[in-house]
């Protein structure tokens, strides 16, 4: 399909760390983004306003054929848009998207729904899936993303989608990196709050991007050194220092993401079950095995035999150690994170 007009649903081109730029009105800084200043703020962040009939059509009626997957809050559907009337279009002639509708009911996905529509209306970057508009309607409260073909990297991962080799798993490693530590370092810092390897979902070209911003919160702001919150997340990712305390910082996030790390190398899922019926998390049972050069080979994807060095493997697990560390205080910031896998990057074999 011919480019018709100037207007696109792609990302937009990276931008500079810390430059994502809130609305001035200090009011779309409170974390009870309300009703009331939506409109204000969807304006400031230039999303498309969507109606209900535009969407229902673009999914086909949210028919089960293009259906995508579920969380928390919603359903999410693959619809086509229209790019230079953003109407619905059929399957094939518009540009693909990925609509997520909120589940009919209940305050808390209410709060999630207005909560990623404030977060991931603000962020525009290579590495934070782009939200493209919104409807709200009666009782529909929907979102539009731009479409990420290749799912989740879980889906990879755990349900073999595709045999990902470990040049493919370092690209998505060291952008996953980048894409949290833009949020971190950003103008109003960001914490994520619920990383896993579920929430970072994959281009055509495996980049990666984050998603779901549903339970995210503002870094803590002054002389703060974390936020007070209940504890909400997923099961495996998160900090011991959250689960004890309720503290929430930047290095809760870096620890979640040491847990990805680990998914990616292990080809496990967060949670491990054992053989006798049981279960615990897979960052407990892996950590003998990531501080043993002689054991770390037991811990290795077996997929990876044939595409990974040693070498490479064991410097993978020690960015691993550092982010799984008990002590936030000696967990390393995302930009540490960022330098030592682009390190490791650039001595991977491709």
């Amino acid at each position: 399909m011919g480019n018709c007009c100037g207007r696109s649903l792609q990302a937009e081109p990276n931008q500079p760390i810390g430059t994502a730029q809130p609305p001035a009105d200090s009011r779309y800084r409170k974390q009870d983004f309300s009703m009331v200043n939506m409109k204000d703020a969807v304006h400031a962040y230039r999303l498309k306003s969507f109606s209900y009939k535009t969407l229902k059509a673009a999914t086909q009626k949210f028919s089960e054929k293009n259906f995508l997957g579920q969380g928390g809050s919603g359903h999410v559907y693959r619809g086509w848009i229209n790019h230079c009337t953003m109407t619905a279009a059929k399957p094939g002639d518009g540009h693909p998207v990925a609509v997520k509708r909120l589940k009919k009911g209940g305050a808390q996905g209410r709060e999630e729904w207005l909560n990623e529509l404030n977060f991931l209306g603000r962020f525009k970057h290579k590495h934070v899936v782009k939200l493209i508009g919104y409807c709200s309607e009666d009782m529909h409260m929907i979102l539009v993303y731009e479409y990420m073909p290749k799912g989740s990297l879980e889906a990879h991962l755990l349900r073999g989608v595709t045999k990902l080799n470990w040049s493919k798993r370092v690209k998505i490693a060291v952008g996953s990196a980048r894409g949290l530590e833009y949020l971190h370092t950003a103008t109003s810092p960001v914490i994520h709050r619920d990383l896993k390897s579920s929430n970072i979902l994959l281009d055509k070209d495996y980049t990666p991007k984050i998603s779901d911003f549903g339970m995210s919160k503002f870094g803590p702001q002054g002389d703060k050194t974390h936020i007070s919150t209940r504890i909400l997340g997923t099961r495996g990712y998160f900090a011991p220092e959250y689960i004890a305390t309720g503290h929430l910082t930047m290095k809760t996030d870096v620890y979640s993401f040491g847990v990805v790390l680990l998914e990616i190398l292990s080809g496990s899922g967060a949670v491990k079950r054992y053989s006798d019926g049981g279960d615990g998390d897979l960052a407990l049972w892996a950590g003998p095995h990531l501080s043993s050069r002689p054991e770390l080979h037991r811990l290795i994807d077996k997929k990876l035999r044939k595409s990974i060095q040693m070498e490479e493997a064991y410097a993978f697990a020690e960015i691993i150690l550092r982010c799984l560390n008990p002590n936030p205080k000696i967990r390393p910031t995302m930009t540490d994170v960022v330098n030592s896998l682009e390190e490791l990057a650039q001595n991977t074999r491709k």
